[in-house]
């Protein structure tokens, strides 16, 4: 029942959010420092930009600060390496006691969600149980909090979840404890996560492009190209905020056939001093690539997808002195590598 009732919230939601919009007033929060009373609203859902496209957008009333973030057209979301993934769905300040009643009259008005519904709602918003008359004699102390979809989520099972009908949190209150979805610094940690871009993995290949049979090919990638990157979070209206940040710990290189041998033979390369690999350098002809890898059979008339997995580990720092780490994510790119016989002349 309760699931239904998600369904439906979500599907009024998205006919009448335009009649009351995201304007909320700040206040003082026990998250951390307050924006006063009658602060600067917080941006709305249409997000907004440096004119590059890549310092901040919204969702809700989270901001996204993307100055740190990976840059470029070859650039992609991380992974979790293990089955843990952000919030589909979360919860954070969405209406004043005005705004809520912009927002639920006209929907009660029409009857859209049936009269059973309807009654329900009004007991529960209006009538005192447990709140009355929307709350307006708290004006300008807490808001009305609601769910909020992750972008990109948005056909996730997972956004579903949140199906607690729309609560009241007072200011300097923290929202109840059976709510794992609320906003929190780790909230905002696990969103941002999510917003987390990092560099492609095509490895500079020595031969490049086509290779012998039994011929060590060296490999690596442009150190300067791999550096920390990070996203940061806030909730403005409630002054609380975290940053992500993936920083690269390794290189994993597979050959795309069986018929292969890498180096080292874990085929995992190391990250030493910002360095991925070692670029091949004339006179090392004789020499083990410390990254690499060796074809023990031609490719033919096709080629094989040698793909490139850099892991990330990720942690996070957020407002109150909060932190910790995040499962870590990976990110890899295919590449064709043509192998061929080498070729003897008998005389």
């Amino acid at each position: 029942m309760r699931r239904v009732t998600g369904r439906r919230r979500i599907l009024t939601l998205s006919v009448f959010v335009t009649l009351c919009g995201l304007g909320l007033p700040g206040t003082a929060s026990a998250y951390g420092p307050g924006q006063g009373q009658g602060a600067q609203q917080p941006p709305d859902t249409s997000g907004n930009s440096d004119g590059r496209g890549n310092i901040s957008a919204t969702a809700g009333v989270v901001v996204y600060d993307r100055s740190n973030n990976g840059s470029g057209q070859s650039v992609g979301p991380v992974t979790s390496t293990t089955t843990w993934t952000p919030p589909a769905c979360y919860y954070a300040p969405k209406y004043t006691p005005a705004q809520l009643k912009a927002y639920l009259e006209p929907i009660w008005a029409v009857d859209s969600t049936g009269y059973e519904w309807d009654a329900q709602q009004r007991d529960r918003y209006v009538n005192g149980h447990p709140y009355k008359d929307f709350n307006k004699d708290k004006t300008g102390k807490g808001y009305w909090w609601d769910f909020y979809v992750t972008p990109g989520r948005e056909g996730d099972p997972a956004a579903l979840d949140c199906t607690k009908p729309i609560f009241w949190v007072d200011a300097d209150t923290s929202p109840p404890a059976d709510v794992p979805q609320a906003v929190t610094p780790k909230v905002l940690a696990e969103l941002a996560y999510n917003e987390v871009r990092v560099p492609s993995t095509k490895v500079t290949l020595a031969p490049a492009g086509t290779t012998k049979v039994n011929l060590p090919t060296w490999a690596w990638l442009d150190a300067a190209d791999f550096k920390p990157v990070s996203v940061t979070a806030s909730v403005p209206v409630l002054g609380i905020s975290a940053t992500t940040t993936a920083e690269p710990v390794s290189l994993k290189i597979d050959p795309g056939t069986s018929d292969a041998e890498t180096y080292p033979a874990s085929g995992v390369c190391t990250i030493k001093k910002g360095q991925i690999g070692e670029p091949y350098a004339k006179g090392k002809a004789d020499e083990t690539p410390p990254c690499g890898v060796k074809y023990l059979r031609s490719s033919g008339n096709g080629s094989y997808p040698l793909k490139a997995t850099i892991t990330w580990k990720i942690h996070w720092t957020g407002s109150g002195g909060t932190g910790d780490d995040l499962p870590d994510g990976t990110f890899g790119a295919t590449q064709a590598v043509i192998v061929q016989e080498i070729q003897a002349v008998n005389r």
